[in-house]
């Protein structure tokens, strides 16, 4: 197997893991973030900690698609293959500190509780969280999204009707984002999850091509 082949592969197991690690870990964060009065109450702590570990594994390889595709990318355009790199780094950095927002308001259930305002800082730690989601899975990814997309397209390293999801879902998340941030409607709404379709779609179509067939072999020498 060619090194291209392996790097394929895995970069398309690691953009599987992202979507699997991105929905356990909003799905098992629940009761931290939509209640209100989680920090009053016996606390879920548990599943929160597994949601944490989800994000971290997504952490992990959201910076590990960066890495694994730089060596192909950079053969097609350096400066670029830099850029994806970096924006999943950052991405990466900001889905990090909501982690750590959310792990803050389990300890302070366990150690404040409802008292010295222990519910306002709770609801603070989740304002935080929900920004960080704000701005990482969707500005930061969409323009990560739109970047991959460009590389690919031009040095057809995968089919263009491939990249075309990128360079629709790219914009489309970024221009979702600015919506919910002046409040036109909420991220988790019909709306803004139907506007992270495209990306998903992205992603998914994009990991099972790398992983079943690799980068296109007829695709031009770099």
């Amino acid at each position: 197997m060619s090194s291209d082949r392996r790097t394929a592969k895995v970069a398309g197991g690691l953009f599987l893991i992202t979507e699997v690690a991105a929905v356990g870990g909003l799905t098992l964060y629940g009761p931290a973030l939509r209640n209100a009065d989680y920090v009053l109450g016996a606390g879920a702590d548990a599943r929160v900690f597994a949601g944490a570990l989800c994000e971290i594994v997504l952490v992990l390889a959201v910076i590990g698609t960066g890495v694994v595709l730089y060596p192909v990318l950079r053969r097609r355009n350096e400066a670029a293959a830099l850029g994806y790199v970096c924006g999943r780094l950052l991405e990466a950095a900001v889905i990090a500190v909501g982690i750590v927002a959310v792990l803050s308001v389990v300890t302070v259930r366990r150690e404040v509780g409802a008292g010295v305002g222990g519910e306002a800082v709770a609801r603070a730690l989740v304002a935080v969280h929900d920004w960080t989601f704000l701005l990482g899975p969707n500005f930061v990814l969409g323009a990560n999204t739109l970047v991959l997309a460009v590389l690919m397209y031009r040095s057809r390293l995968v089919p263009r009707f491939v990249a075309v999801l990128g360079l629709v879902g790219g914009p489309l998340i970024c221009v979702s984002a600015t919506a919910v941030l002046f409040g036109l409607y909420g991220q988790v709404s019909p709306v803004g999850s139907l506007a992270a379709v495209p990306v998903f779609a992205w992603e998914v179509t994009l990991a099972v091509r790398l992983i079943v067939k690799g980068f296109d072999p007829a695709a031009p020498a770099a």
